[in-house]
């Protein structure tokens, strides 16, 4: 999406996430985005509403891991935040995904959300950083309601709200 948009003489300036805990955004999204030539501007995850509050931000995309037929998208954990923060901010919220993401089986209150180690989030570098005796909870994604999401983006096209109708229509054989 973002080479398509350049390609088309688009400026695109980009502000990716750390993406806790495994710092996903800064380790892959910056290193593939800078070099490909694209402006990067790496934040911490808590700093989405600070940069949307001072209009840094004109649109938000997200990939997903799993959309089921509602429109509910199951993305890393954090993305839910952001949908609330761009509907907030009056910021367009769009996800990109492929047709395969999209689960049109399954209720959305059925999905299982996957708990990782308990080390992602209390060790740095081998070194454990949190109290001994604190509980972890590691959820890996998080779920974006429909009433959040602008459109989704495929390679068949851009879906528009009411995803419970225009999802199927559209994933179609």
């Amino acid at each position: 999406m973002v080479r398509t948009a350049s390609e088309e003489g688009k400026c695109i300036q980009v502000f990716a996430t750390e993406t806790r805990p495994a710092l996903q955004g800064a380790r892959l999204t910056t290193y593939e985005l800078s070099h490909d030539g694209f402006y990067v501007t790496l934040i911490a995850d808590s700093m989405v509403g600070y940069v949307m509050n001072r209009g840094m931000i004109d649109t938000v995309l997200v990939g997903a891991d799993r959309i089921t037929r509602t429109g509910h998208i199951f993305n890393k954990i954090g993305t839910y935040q952001i949908a609330i923060l761009a509907k907030k901010h009056g910021v367009p919220f769009y996800c990109a995904a492929p047709a395969s993401t999209f689960d049109l089986e399954n209720d959305w209150r059925d999905v299982v959300i996957e708990e990782r180690s308990i080390d992602e989030m209390i060790k740095i570098g081998g070194k454990r950083m949190a109290a001994k005796k604190v509980k972890i909870f590691n959820p890996v994604f998080d779920i974006t309601p429909p009433e959040l999401v602008t459109g989704i983006i495929t390679e068949r096209g851009l879906l528009k709200p009411d995803y419970g109708k225009t999802i199927p229509k559209l994933m179609k054989p």
